[in-house]
């Protein structure tokens, strides 16, 4: 992700970081999702203007203002909430006391407002109805005011620009069109229809009149719809848009069959069943299948690193999102050296934007790779892809990828000749710092003085291990058996000069980065902890990292935090510097399930899922704050995460993955469970519809002493738990 943070004395780059002048936490807010469209609303299902809300398309704000007023004032709330599928927000409402001058014209509570809205096709539509309870006909108005400021995503996010274009509205009859005059040639418009045509219609607002007799209900639909085409399309009448967004939103994440998993805890059920709608309302359809988009508002676009590790984090459920994460990463891998886009050729994507800045080159990020670990990770998803589907045939549709992925880091990942992956700072307009935590501070020495380019991340020397090792099984599946040992031997090679230089007993734990001048950041970070992910740590300094990371100075009680508590650039209400992300403990738990750290692993799992379940709609964000877990206290947020966030979604799936050790052979239809454990409180957890190969079948896991057994139904899937 961008730098969030306010730039202070540090590495020289643009300035991305996102305002925090006001927080996504200062009140309660919802999230509609669909395709590359998508909704923040306040309780009441409106936006207001000089918010970060809006109707949001393509990385343009469409909408930027939607109030409702009955009788000149704002109705009285009574209660909103989104289905659990993330489809339709629900809310429900009643009238203030109306008065005409003195006279009392509409008691309270006479009229109840019911909102249904959705998103369908590139449309917000709403259905509201108004129903009269009093004992007598009455007349009101209800009043809709409309502004659309087609601000790029990135001017909501605090970025300045010079020039924009100008916004011209009309309207006539049953519609209100706001207009563009777009500066990249792109046509952008808002189109607002009503049924029935309201009593008046101006440029700003939409007047019902309304007459009711006791009892009686009247309905009044309002689509607003996104184009970017000169002439607007129809739109889908609301019942049957409506039956399209249901049969979509329940679909799994892929848009196939979705491996469901429930437990004997009604908590963690909630925070399964939201994670698992979060990651389907975050996947969009592309031609090269679904893609996860990393989060709202400020990331629903495709990135590569989020996308490769939610697809690493749910493999063992749902293979075919991982299928559609790397065809739609190898379509856009670069093929051109382009400085201003941190490009060469075999590099794997950062993220995409089509937005107007991108659009004008106002920013970099159109189709920008400064992401240093995308390619590495790309690479370990394809032969664990293979390990878990032995889907034969897409590997080797992707190897042509694959391979140039493996040159990029010979040729380009390596600037400085020492055997090490590592990024050079930006190239000028992109991110300073290119692995995960991408923030300006991110990478810095124990006295707080920041590491010079090129840097090499530790966790990075990781995935390339990792990937050169994935790469060997998918090149000996292909028959090339002299590569496959050829990238054995060299995976071989990394991991030792990686332990010799990377490894700092004062610190106990691998160090933070190593930079330009050969020097090593001797920093306590959760970057050690991702290192166990790849494999390519000693099982004495694994065990080591683990101690490190379940002590006080990491662990919360909700989870571990990015940088140890005494470091010179903690700060718990950091981006990167302090705080706890979902994902980040989801990496280090497989990490830790590897090396067979089962105790830390539980202790990780579980305080992930209690923070979980604090949070609102049992939504994990993308991240929060890392203080230290208190009596009768949830999480502290971070004032500007992203909530839904794709990687964070998933992690609860890849948590579950670290306890139970499952390792698959789809050839023989077999599933092994290695030494599984429960988180704490579930008596069993069931997997509904898991296929390994050809077989599939319904798996629960008992709770059996101090181990766990396994029942199966359903189906042929032969399923083994090693002790």
């Amino acid at each position: 992700m961008e730098d969030r943070d306010a730039p202070a004395a540090g590495p020289t780059a643009p300035d991305y970081h996102i305002s925090a002048e006001s927080s996504l936490a200062d009140r309660r807010r919802y999230t509609l999702k669909h395709g590359d469209t998508f909704a923040l609303l306040d309780p009441y299902g409106d936006f207001v203007s000089g918010s970060h809300e809006g109707l949001y398309h393509r990385d343009t704000r469409y909408l930027s203002h939607c109030r409702l007023w009955i009788g000149g004032k704002r109705p009285l709330l009574l209660s909103s909430d989104v289905e659990h599928d993330n489809v339709v927000l629900n809310v429900d409402m009643t009238n203030p006391d109306l008065f005409d001058g003195d006279r009392l014209v509409l008691h309270k509570d006479a009229v109840h407002l019911s909102r249904t809205i959705f998103l369908w096709d590139n449309c917000r539509y709403e259905l509201l109805c108004a129903r009269h309870f009093g004992p007598d006909p009455v007349r009101f108005m209800l009043h809709l005011d409309f502004a659309a400021d087609f601000a790029d995503l990135f001017e909501v996010r605090g970025f300045h620009r010079d020039r924009r274009g100008g916004v011209t509205a009309e309207a006539a009859g049953d519609r209100l069109r706001f207009v563009y005059e777009s500066l990249d040639g792109q046509p952008r418009s808002t189109e607002i229809s009503f049924t029935p045509a309201p009593s008046t219609l101006s440029r700003k607002a939409a007047v019902f009149e309304l007459d009711l007799d006791p009892g009686e209900a009247r309905n009044l639909v309002w689509v607003s719809r996104c184009t970017t085409q000169w002439t607007t399309p129809q739109h889908a009448k609301l019942p049957a848009a409506l039956r399209g967004a249901l049969r979509s939103e329940r679909r799994s994440p892929s848009g196939h069959r979705w491996t469901r998993v429930d437990s004997s805890d009604a908590g963690v059920n909630a925070v399964l069943g939201r994670s698992r709608a979060d990651l389907a309302m975050l996947c969009s359809q592309t031609p090269h299948g679904s893609y996860p988009y990393a989060g709202i508002p400020w990331f629903s676009t495709p990135f590569g690193r989020d996308g490769v590790i939610t697809g690493l984090e749910t493999l063992w459920l749902d293979p075919e999102l991982s299928r559609g994460i790397l065809q739609f990463l190898a379509a856009f891998q670069a093929t051109v050296v382009d400085p201003d886009r941190d490009a060469e050729p075999g590099k794997i994507l950062h993220e995409m934007r089509r937005g107007e800045l991108a659009e004008l080159g106002e920013i970099p990020f159109g189709r920008y790779y400064g992401s240093v670990d995308s390619t590495p990770l790309f690479i370990a998803l394809a032969g664990k892809y293979l390990q878990r589907t032995g889907d034969l045939e897409t590997l080797r549709s992707l190897w042509p990828a694959i391979e140039a992925g493996l040159d990029w880091l010979e040729r380009y990942g390596d600037r400085d000749g020492d055997g090490f992956v590592d990024y050079g700072g930006g190239g000028g307009r992109g991110l300073a710092n290119q692995g995960w935590k991408d923030s300006h501070d991110s990478v810095f020495h124990a006295d707080g003085s920041f590491a010079v380019p090129p840097i090499a991340l530790c966790e990075v020397q990781g995935y390339a291990y990792l990937a050169r090792n994935e790469a060997a099984v998918v090149a000996h599946a292909l028959g090339k058996d002299a590569l496959a040992v050829a990238l054995r031997q060299r995976a071989a090679a990394l991991a030792e000069a990686f332990e010799e230089t990377f490894w700092c007993d004062p610190i106990g734990m691998f160090g933070l980065a190593l930079d330009g001048r050969r020097r090593l950041c001797q920093v306590r970070s959760s970057n050690a902890g991702q290192v166990l992910f790849s494999g390519i740590a000693r099982r004495e300094h694994a065990e080591r990292v683990a101690r490190e990371l379940t002590a006080t100075r990491f662990f919360t009680g909700w989870g571990i935090r990015t940088v140890a508590e005494g470091e010179r650039r903690y700060n718990p209400c950091s981006y990167h510097n302090g705080s706890v992300w979902p994902h980040d403990n989801a990496l280090i738990a497989l990490g830790l399930a590897r090396y067979g750290l089962s105790s830390a692993v539980r202790e990780v799992t579980d305080a992930v899922l209690g923070a979980a379940h604090r949070m609102q709609l049992r939504r994990l964000p993308e991240l929060f704050c890392g203080f230290r877990r208190r009596p009768d206290r949830g999480p502290t947020l971070y004032p500007v995460a992203c909530a839904p966030q794709a990687w964070a979604a998933a992690a609860p799936f890849a948590l579950l993955e670290a306890c139970l050790n499952p390792r698959f052979d789809p050839a023989g239809g077999q599933l092994y469970f290695h030494k599984p454990q429960l988180p704490a409180g579930l008596q069993w957890l069931r997997i509904r519809g898991l296929r390994v190969g050809p077989a599939t079948a319904d798996v629960r896991l008992l709770r059996d002493g101090d181990g766990v057994r396994a029942e199966v139904a359903n189906g042929e899937l032969r399923v083994h738990v090693v002790d």
